[in-house]
């Protein structure tokens, strides 16, 4: 079961849920993009509300942390590893050693 908060509490302020608003607005309208210049609109309800997040965190706003995902941690760990064991150098190309 999730864990019960104190009552009262909330997960989201109320600045994070106006920039949240905002944005969505923006979608609604065509004008929310995903980044600065010449990057595509936002077209998807998630990446709308993924924009009013950080933004209301840039701003201070009471927003919980981002998730971070455990999984591509591991993997990146185990690449690196593997790099190493095999030497991490390329070898010469046979074309190179030709007279």
């Amino acid at each position: 079961m999730a864990a019960k908060r104190k009552s009262g509490s909330r997960k989201y302020g109320k600045a994070a849920n106006k920039s949240v608003k905002r944005a969505m607005h923006k979608r609604k309208a065509g004008t929310l993009k995903s980044g600065k210049g010449r990057h595509p609109k936002v077209k998807s309800r998630e990446q709308a509300i993924a924009i009013g997040l950080s933004e209301a965190r840039e701003a201070g706003a009471k927003v919980p942390r981002k998730r971070t995902s455990k999984k591509s941690g591991a993997r990146k760990s185990t690449g690196r590893k593997s790099a190493a064991k095999k030497g991490g150098r390329k070898r010469a190309a046979k074309s190179s050693r030709r007279k």
